[in-house]
């Protein structure tokens, strides 16, 4: 017992050891060029600003493989007005020294505006979502990073309830179950959630039954967020401006509604358009990000009901907070304002999930995903 007591403990020091290198997704144009780098100490809560890894357009959503050697990035390119398919993913590998990111191969997304992308634990496939015109697309990845082309394609049909932004389908995030055998897609066009079996081999996509859960009309479904037991599922909704909690049925890949919360102060009245949600490493807590508000909305979880409660909204010091990530020791939450250049640094409590701002302020072009990959 002692042997394996001292092994936990080695191993546990060595990964709190471990630096990282955290990726900065932008919208290029007005100064932005593609991905910045930074480097991440967890045991000193710093930054060191890298700079440019690779010039890309418009990567706007980032995910790295599982054997950390590779990053995926949408490039949310939009000729919709033109009916055109133009958006793209990009497959790049990762040098962990440099932090510089070379381009292996790039493939169609078959879709208008890709908006998110998700590969399974493996990185055997990967699914992307495109947001202008509401479709979905699956693919293999090889042992190389490289993406293969298409295995399959979906296409959402149907519109909302507000004309100028639920005029048709806009798919907004996958998600994978635990098990990865069933694939979940936010639409904020349709106010839905559909649920589609997945096969992580051929990177197939199924409809399933139900096929979809419906939300207030209006609401426009974007990110979603699986509670670490996997018992339940968290919906932030971008027009609506709230979260909704589901109790997620692992057998049939279902959704069941349990609670509705406002991500914004009781007083606030003015506009906002809200953008991520995460859950807390240890299952604690929930985040949401909004913009007009400009702030995190922290949230303690029930851990038997699932549902939520409201802590405090904190403001992010900077302009639309479109991404936030919580780093991975569960130590820090970095705010992505987009608006106005920077990404915030604050420090999580363990016990209450109340953010302090560190006073580290780390400056990049147009912030809009951010993601970390373990180094030695």
């Amino acid at each position: 017992m002692r042997r394996l007591f001292l092994f936990a403990t080695v191993l546990a020091t060595s990964l709190n050891a471990a630096n990282y290198l955290m990726y900065v997704g932008t919208y290029t144009g007005k100064g932005s060029k593609g991905i910045y780098a930074f480097r991440f100490d967890p045991a000193t809560g710093k930054f060191q600003d890298l700079g440019l890894a690779v010039a890309t357009q418009n990567p706007s959503f980032l995910a790295v493989h599982p054997n950390g050697r590779f990053l995926y990035a949408v490039n949310e390119i939009s000729h919709f007005e033109r009916m055109e398919h133009s958006g793209s993913i990009s497959s790049f590998s990762i040098d962990p020294v440099t932090s510089k990111l070379r381009l292996l191969n790039a493939q169609g997304s078959l879709g208008d505006g890709p908006c998110h992308l998700t590969l399974d634990k493996h990185g055997k496939s990967l699914i992307v979502a495109n947001y202008n015109n509401g479709s979905i697309a699956a693919y293999t990845v090889a042992d190389d990073g490289l993406l293969n082309q298409s295995t399959a394609f979906l296409q959402h049909k149907g519109a909302g309830k507000i004309p100028h932004r639920q005029d048709g389908p806009h798919a907004h995030c996958v998600l994978l179950s635990p098990d990865e055998r069933f694939a979940l897609v936010a639409d904020l066009g349709l106010d839905e959630v559909l649920s589609y079996h997945f096969d992580v081999a051929r990177a197939s996509l199924t409809e399933n039954d139900p096929p979809f859960v419906k939300v207030a009309p209006g609401a426009g479904p974007r990110h979603l967020a699986f509670h670490p037991n996997g018992r339940f599922v968290y919906l932030i909704n971008e027009v609506a401006s709230t979260i909704n909690t589901f109790a997620y049925d692992a057998q049939k890949g279902a959704l069941r509604d349990l609670q509705t919360i406002s991500t914004l102060p009781s007083d606030y009245k003015g506009q906002n358009d809200t953008a991520e949600i995460q859950v807390h490493p240890s299952g604690k807590f929930v985040y949401g990000s909004n913009r007009g508000h400009d702030s995190i909305a922290v949230f303690g979880v029930d851990p038997k009901a699932g549902t939520l409660k409201a802590v405090e909204d904190v403001p992010t010091q900077g302009k639309t907070p479109r991404n936030f990530a919580i780093d991975p020791t569960g130590n820090y939450l970095l705010a992505a304002n987009q608006q106005s250049n920077n990404i915030v640094v604050f420090k999580i409590d363990s016990a209450t999930g109340r953010l302090t701002a560190t006073g580290e302020i780390l400056q990049a072009p147009s912030p809009v995903c951010l993601t970390f990959v373990p180094v030695n």
